[in-house]
């Protein structure tokens, strides 16, 4: 196993799947077509769900942008360059957030449930899934994994016992992407 350690500043869960998924499309045409189209479509997702068009439309292009790196160059350096240009990565952190809180609205009467203090799923979103630094919890890796049909596995590290425990968004379905989470933080995890 190999571990590619992402920036601990909050969004490593975005920045984690980001690249893990845009990387294991390099080697996938089919999977990477697959997803090309749901990424064009879900601008207007989000645009039906209330997004202004104006204000997502530079995280939309800048998404897609990296999309076609994978399908161009097909090259892990330029994909890995990409990523470590901080305007590229945090626009791509910022659509991956805005994808996730689309989910969560689209879906109130499953999400509702999972929030607590009695807010709405709007406050939700507006107060710990849209605002850049904040972490990531289960209800964030479920929407995001069913906002894009990618199953994410996360093998969970518990700082007492060593142990390992592992769930899979949504349950059932084939991981593409095996991320390591220690308390407070998300890694990719190659195995």
């Amino acid at each position: 196993m190999h571990i590619r350690k992402t920036r601990p500043d909050g969004n490593c869960f975005y920045r984690a799947f980001g690249f893990a998924h845009l990387e294991s499309l390099l080697d996938d045409s089919k999977e990477l077509q697959r997803f090309k189209e749901v990424a064009a479509k879900s601008k207007q997702d989000l645009v039906e769900e209330g997004f202004t068009e104006f204000t997502i439309e530079d995280f939309h292009n800048t998404f897609m942008d990296l999309i076609e790196v994978c399908e161009k160059q097909q090259n892990l350096q330029d994909l890995w360059s990409s990523f470590n240009d901080q305007n590229v990565s945090d626009y791509m952190v910022v659509y991956l957030r805005l994808l996730t809180s689309g989910y969560l609205q689209r879906k109130p009467s499953f999400f509702q449930h999972f929030i607590e203090g009695g807010r709405s799923i709007k406050e939700f979103c507006q107060q710990e899934v849209e605002p850049m630094s904040r972490e990531s919890d289960h209800i964030h890796i479920i929407a995001l994994a069913a906002a894009l049909n990618v199953t994410i596995r996360v093998e969970y590290m518990d700082r007492g016992d060593g142990e390992v425990n592992h769930h899979t968004f949504p349950e059932g379905g084939d991981p593409r992407i095996f991320l390591l989470y220690r308390p407070g933080h998300y890694d990719i995890l190659y195995k």
